[in-house]
C-alpha cells in the first residue's frame, strides 16, 4: 500500500516538476535587480524549428520564437 506522506508538495498540488520549476524560475527572475533582471529575462526566450515530413523527406523548417507573455 502506497503512502502519500512522501509525495512532493508540487505533485500533491497537481503540478508537474517542469511547471513547478518554471514558477520558481520566474519568481527568482522577478526578484533580481537591474541589470541582472534584464539579462535573466533575455535567457528566458525560447527558439526552435519545426520541420514537417512528406514522402520520407523533410520540408524546409520553420523557425519559431516563443516568449512568455506577462
Amino acid at each position: 500500500m502506497a503512502s502519500n506522506a512522501a509525495v512532493p508538495f508540487w505533485r500533491a498540488a497537481g503540478m508537474t516538476y517542469i511547471t513547478y520549476s518554471n514558477i520558481c524560475a520566474n519568481l527568482v527572475r522577478n526578484c533580481l535587480k537591474e541589470p541582472y533582471k534584464a539579462e535573466a529575462l533575455t535567457r528566458e526566450k525560447v527558439h526552435f524549428s519545426i520541420a514537417t515530413w512528406n514522402d520520407g523527406k523533410p520540408e524546409k523548417p520553420v523557425l519559431r520564437s516563443d516568449t512568455p507573455e506577462d
